[in-house]
């Protein structure tokens, strides 16, 4: 039975990969926005809290494609990836946007879980570096179930800013920046926790680049010491820089509001 799985679920080689801007990628990007698209139009004349309801689909597919991963890693791979355990943003995220949706006290920190859920994703979704390292077919289960999970959590993160935009506010930037150094502080942990060599363990992890920039530009010594803080400026200042967006946004529509 394990033989079967494996067959259908490990990385196929040979022939076509899955590349930088390829049709494959194209693909994904493309569905990413046409879901966002289709999601917007249907739900146009629907209330708030259906709105909200309707895309806590997404949230969920995204939850359990990501736990799905971890019982079919070892068929896929023969072992549990350690890289994949919620120590990024993006998973993390994940994690976090969908207890938010269920526990009082981090529903609050809800839009600020899917602003970083948004920003990492789309990063993720538009440089996939994690599944080009592989030169694996595109029609592998890892390509599948990584370009689908974080195509999904970018759909559900921008149609949650889009859908929640008044409760977004420059007086609550806080939390924002509080999720970021929450994010941080728990990336280094587990970069430090879980990488290190011994009898039949050599492992490096990265997580959220908090020990080395994703572009080794810099030297290891300095790398450690200054990503953390350069991830905390980086990311906090894509997102004022959202918060921005959403202001002038809300400002025009009463604008347009009063004209008429």
């Amino acid at each position: 039975m394990y033989n079967f799985f494996h067959n259908i679920l490990s990385d196929k080689t040979g022939g076509e990969i899955f590349t930088l801007f390829s049709l494959w990628h194209f693909f994904y990007i493309f569905l990413t926005a046409g879901t966002v698209i289709l999601v917007l139009y249907f739900s146009k004349l629907k209330s708030s809290p259906e709105k909200i309801k309707a895309i806590q689909i997404f949230i969920n597919i995204a939850f359990g494609l990501y736990m799905a991963d971890f019982f079919l890693m070892p068929l896929a791979y023969g072992r549990i990836d350690i890289d994949k355990l919620p120590f990024h943003a993006c998973t993390s995220m994940c994690i976090m946007c969908f207890a938010s949706n269920h526990n009082k006290f981090l529903a609050k920190y809800h839009t600020s879980f899917a602003m970083l859920g948004f920003i990492s994703n789309l990063i993720y979704l538009l440089y996939p570096a994690g599944v080009m390292w592989y030169n694996i077919h595109p029609l592998s289960y890892r390509v599948i179930q990584t370009l689908l999970f974080h195509s999904v959590m970018t759909v559900y993160c921008l149609l949650t800013l889009i859908y929640e935009r008044e409760k977004i506010a420059f007086k609550k930037i806080h939390r924002d920046l509080t999720v970021i150094v929450c994010l941080t502080l728990w990336a280094i942990i587990g970069s430090y926790v879980y990488s290190g060599e011994t009898e039949g363990y050599s492992n490096f992890f990265n997580w959220f680049f908090v020990v080395r920039d994703p572009f080794y530009m810099f030297p290891e010594s300095i790398s450690k010491i200054i990503m953390p803080f350069l991830n905390i400026l980086l990311f906090f200042a894509v997102e004022v820089i959202i918060h921005l967006i959403i202001s002038q946004s809300k400002k025009q529509s009463k604008q347009n509001a009063r004209a008429l």
